[in-house]
């Protein structure tokens, strides 16, 4: 499994693509693809904020907002979601123990 963090800079958003719904909260839509190379942080991925069909077809600029990094994570069936706490080690038989100093 993997996971994308994105960082989104919110002075970039064109105010204009941002919409009013119902309940009164905003919105605006955007897209996250994968960067054909990586980038000089270590992004894998891009934001920029969609377009309908048309202005792909007129190639109008895109607007980028951000970017990310992917992280992969270990897909392991034994292993449980949460972090387990590590057991420290046991002392030798003879009760010291069996560190050097």
């Amino acid at each position: 499994m993997s996971l994308i963090s994105l960082s989104i800079c919110l002075s970039d958003l064109p105010k204009d693509r941002i919409k009013t719904a119902a309940n009164g909260k905003k919105y605006i839509d955007l897209t996250c693809t994968s960067r054909r190379e990586t980038g000089k942080y270590r992004e894998t991925h891009t934001v920029y904020v969609s377009q309908s069909k048309e202005e792909r077809e007129a190639n109008t600029p895109i607007t980028y907002v951000g970017s990310g990094k992917e992280f992969m994570l270990r897909n392991n069936s034994t292993q449980s979601a949460s972090p387990q706490p590590q057991t420290a080690p046991q002392s030798a038989s003879n009760g010291e123990d069996d560190l050097p100093f």
